[in-house]
């Protein structure tokens, strides 16, 4: 199968905003002065401290010291197609017909949501710097600081809808698991249904929706957010929601790249709906079981009909959730899961 890729807007790139722009320049924790920044990207001085004043408001920080200039903290490295692309082996890099990295968009599910399905057996992918509209499950607000997140979303077109595609949030779980861990992050742990957790704290979310006809091809969204390097602000707003959240900076991965982590999750994502086409989840329980946060714990599952309480028993074969109440065992096939204290 010979690549189709379509690749565009590296944020580095030019014709991208000035504000997207200065960021790049500047977030490579260096401080660069105001006329260096102005004759470098061709504007006025002036027109470089607007820029810094609108990064600011979209959730950067960026130090600014008399004699030496900008410089954003915190941020990861900026996004690159071209770079996230060179890191995807061969193989799964075929599967790919378009990789584009925009500036801001709203979602990126709901962007990916708008367009034409990709053929069959191909993804389309779109990262973004910044989601001025980041969704969760069940219509949450997902924070993500400018330059501290990975956001992306990529489209998939299944022939047929395949068996178990309701489970199909966990074997991106799962694909998730695979990329971080072959990138030395050992501790990561699943939670039903969607979370990706280090230390019993959220590290990344996975939002599944799907567009179908009642008969014939289906095409799935999958948007995946993955936590690189908050900060305390960012870390005490999701806190007050009552989210215990981390990133890959305070669990140890030092200097991450996100194109590289961006590249290994598609990668590993990609392998993986391969292995869940021909074999549905049955080829993924055993990893999740084995990575399962749940496993064991006294947990409270707000379902549709209600609150249940009893003990984590894992997953079914199905992926449904398994809990032992003191009604009996009860199945859940959706909810929202909060581990009790004891």
């Amino acid at each position: 199968m010979a690549p189709t890729h379509g690749l565009k807007g590296s944020v580095s790139g030019r014709g991208l905003p000035l504000l997207a722009r200065v960021f790049t320049a500047t977030a490579d924790g260096q401080f660069h002065s105001g006329e260096a920044l102005a004759t470098e990207l061709g504007v006025s001085r002036g027109a470089i401290w607007k820029a810094v004043r609108a990064l600011r408001v979209l959730g950067a920080t960026v130090h600014a010291v008399p004699n030496r200039g900008y410089r954003v903290v915190g941020a990861a490295q900026p996004l690159d197609a071209a770079a996230i692309l060179g890191g995807i082996l061969p193989a799964m890099r075929a599967r790919v017909c378009a990789l584009t990295v925009a500036w801001s968009v709203g979602s990126t599910n709901t962007v990916l949501l708008e367009r034409p399905d990709p053929p069959d057996g191909m993804c389309e992918v779109l990262l973004t710097e910044h989601q001025s509209a980041g969704r969760g499950r069940r219509g949450r607000t997902w924070l993500a600081p400018l330059g501290g997140s990975l956001c992306m979303s990529f489209s998939w077109t299944f022939r047929e809808v395949p068996r178990d595609l309701g489970a199909l949030g966990l074997v991106i779980g799962v694909c998730v698991l695979r990329a971080l861990r072959g990138l030395g992050l050992d501790s990561v742990r699943l939670k039903w249904p969607n979370d990706v957790l280090v230390e019993g704290r959220k590290l990344a979310g996975i939002l599944i929706e799907l567009r179908a006809e009642s008969e014939g091809p289906a095409c799935v969204i999958v948007g995946v957010g993955l936590n690189v390097v908050l900060g305390s602000t960012i870390l005490a707003q999701i806190a007050a929601s009552g989210v215990a959240a981390t990133d890959l900076v305070t669990v140890g991965m030092k200097e991450p790249s996100r194109n590289l982590l961006a590249a290994k999750v598609i990668e590993a994502s990609i392998e993986g709906l391969l292995q869940f086409q021909k074999g549905g989840l049955r080829r993924f329980v055993e990893e999740w079981r084995e990575a399962d946060a749940l496993q064991g714990q006294m947990v409270d599952v707000r379902a549709p009909e209600g609150i249940s309480r009893g003990l984590a028993r894992g997953i079914d074969v199905h992926g449904a959730l398994m809990v032992e109440t003191p009604q009996g065992l009860r199945r859940f096939i959706s909810g929202d899961v909060t581990v009790r204290a004891r």
